[in-house]
């Protein structure tokens, strides 16, 4: 009995070689680029002919194989039922412009008339009926610092005819307890020797510092004793 023939055939490294050469596929050849010289973009008939040769073959997706979805754009509120779209807006206009938010109904607000001013001047004061013609900054001064400076602004504020000022004094978040530079502002207005010159003061809005600043109402004149005693 024949034993069957291999299917396998040894050759050497020349014959590979030579095999090789005869099947190889021949490139043109591409001239060097010569110093300076920039490769030449294809034009538009060579992209077109380009893309259809890589499109070769390619057939479109059946139209009832295809999902097309319209989605308007919306506001994040549309759709929603009303009692849930209103606080959406509200937070909206809050968050963009402050619209919504009042100083007055947070507990860091303060107002406070002194001797025979209307009752809701000091409201008025808050609500910007006066207009601000200078302001001083006290924020992070020490006590001392800011009553110093404050007595200085006040007395120049009287000299000039200011009658309607800015305090600046901060929001006191850093103190440990309570404002300390808050309270010790409306106490060098109400109980030191500047009561008398003081008609009103409020809170500031919030666009001329809310809880951090304190608007001030001074008077043109300051109050007599004769006027405290006879109620004018």
């Amino acid at each position: 009995m024949k034993s069957p023939k291999s299917t396998f055939c040894f050759k050497s490294f020349d014959e590979m070689k030579a095999l090789l050469r005869s099947r190889s596929f021949s490139f043109p050849e591409i001239p060097p680029l010569q110093p300076g010289s920039k490769p030449r973009e294809p034009g538009p008939e060579e992209e077109a002919a380009a893309f259809e040769e890589a499109m070769a073959g390619v057939a479109p997706l059946p139209r009832q194989n295809r999902v097309e979805r319209d989605l308007p754009s919306r506001r994040p509120e549309a759709g929603l039922p009303r009692e849930e779209a209103e606080p959406s807006l509200q937070l909206r206009d809050l968050v963009r412009h402050g619209v919504g938010f009042e100083v007055a109904a947070t507990p860091e607000y303060i107002e406070g008339t002194m001797y025979q001013a209307p009752p809701d001047i000091a409201r008025r004061l808050h609500r910007g009926d006066f207009s601000i013609q200078a302001y001083v900054n006290l924020h992070r001064f020490p006590v001392a610092d800011a009553k110093e400076t404050l007595e200085r602004f006040l007395k120049w504020a009287v000299a000039t005819g200011k009658t309607g000022i800015l305090v600046v004094h901060g929001r006191g978040l850093s103190s440990s307890s309570e404002p300390v530079l808050k309270q010790k502002v409306v106490e060098w207005l109400t109980r030191g020797p500047w009561r008398k010159w003081v008609m009103a003061y409020a809170t500031a809005r919030s666009c001329d510092g809310g809880a951090g600043a304190t608007y001030v109402l001074l008077r043109r004149s300051p109050v007599s004793k004769r006027q405290k005693k006879s109620g004018r």
